[in-house]
């Protein structure tokens, strides 16, 4: 059977990194699976994607519009191809696949990563409206399909097919941790808090950097890291120089390899003010980073407050500060947390199940 994979970029965020993983624990025998990507220069799964035996081809559009004008090239691709299912992931590339469907009868698949009260009005009148024109949705988790259902009233089936993450892949590795904080400064007794974003206003960066900065005054000989990039970067990095937090929070840049940056992490925090189901978290709980964060959207169905990490509500985030006090005060619980926080995806958010209830979807849609 052969999949294409519809998608705006391969560059690092949530759903971009669980093509490559999901590609790690596919039925290779079973399937093909192919790859579109419009924005070039978003290409850092590319390789990893190729090494995995994927297809992969870029279809260049410098924008969203330029997206839907592609969508010539894709059916072409697809004819060319003779692929048998289009799954699609996130709004745009959910558009141009549904115009796919109606176009060529193929059979095309949705997965949403996101709530919809969260986008922008255009694109959820968009959505709402050629929602209904595709075979099948997945939500990511059970809180995305609640939206789904209260903003959609979808006609097509919805399944909840929970994010995974590939827990033999991402394990903690102390000695490349150790040669991180060592390039960056950081002592090996040092407590580093991290986390990994893409920089959009959801992630709230400047509320990150303010709880952070709270602590440090409080823990001076604490260190930061804000791992990635994105549209927000030139204003989160005038952020930090404003509170003189320069010194105290690195910020790496995109990094395709994240696993010596966990490896280096102690504690990994988020301020998010909304979430579909992060990929960014399950990553760092595999690899038993304590977790401390607010409650948006699925975070909910993966942290159970105080027994995996520590949540708060997401307009409550200053209160970010009371579970790290408690933490830094006794290091002791920063890794019985770790080791909770990895043995709660291993026991619940396996990326093999992920990809087992993906491939059983496949197959119930064709003949």
């Amino acid at each position: 059977m052969k999949v294409l994979h519809l998608i705006k970029s391969l560059g690092r965020g949530g759903a971009e990194m669980l093509l490559q993983e999901t590609l790690k624990k596919h039925d290779k025998q079973a399937f093909e699976f192919h790859y579109i990507y419009f924005l070039p220069w978003k290409n850092q799964m590319v390789e990893g994607l190729q090494q995995q035996g994927g297809i992969v081809k870029n279809i260049p559009a410098k924008n969203n519009f330029y997206i839907v004008l592609k969508i010539n090239e894709v059916i072409r691709y697809i004819r060319d191809n003779k692929i048998d299912l289009v799954h699609c992931h996130l709004p745009w590339a959910g558009f141009a696949g549904r115009y796919i469907h109606k176009r060529t009868g193929i059979p095309v698949i949705y997965s949403e990563h996101n709530k919809q009260e969260r986008y922008h009005w255009i694109t959820k009148y968009i959505n709402k409206y050629s929602f209904n024109f595709q075979t099948k949705a997945i939500a990511v988790s059970a809180d995305v399909a609640e939206s789904i259902r209260k903003n959609i009233h979808p006609r097509i089936p919805v399944q909840t097919i929970l994010n995974g993450v590939n827990v033999d892949f991402f394990v903690r590795n102390p000695a490349a941790g150790l040669e991180t904080r060592k390039a960056n400064g950081i002592a090996p007794d040092c407590i580093f808090i991290g986390t990994i974003a893409v920089f959009r206003f959801q992630k709230r960066l400047k509320e990150w950097i303010d709880v952070f900065k709270k602590m440090h005054q409080q823990f001076p000989s604490i260190r930061g890291c804000i791992v990635g990039d994105g549209i927000l970067n030139p204003e989160i990095r005038a952020y930090l120089k404003e509170q003189g937090m320069e010194d105290a929070i690195i910020m790496p840049g995109l990094q395709t390899n994240v696993l010596p940056w966990l490896s280096a992490m102690d504690i990994f925090m988020m301020t998010s003010e909304f979430e579909g189901l992060p990929v960014a978290l399950l990553e760092a709980m595999s690899m038993e980073c304590a977790v401390v964060c607010t409650d948006a959207g699925g975070i909910k169905e993966v942290i159970r407050d105080q027994e995996d990490g520590f949540m708060v509500p997401l307009q409550q985030w200053t209160t970010l500060e009371q579970p790290l006090t408690k933490l830094l005060q006794h290091p002791e619980m920063i890794r019985e947390y770790g080791a909770k926080a990895r043995q709660r995806v291993i026991h619940s958010f396996s990326l093999q199940s992920m990809v087992q209830q993906t491939e059983l979807l496949y197959k119930s849609i064709l003949p």
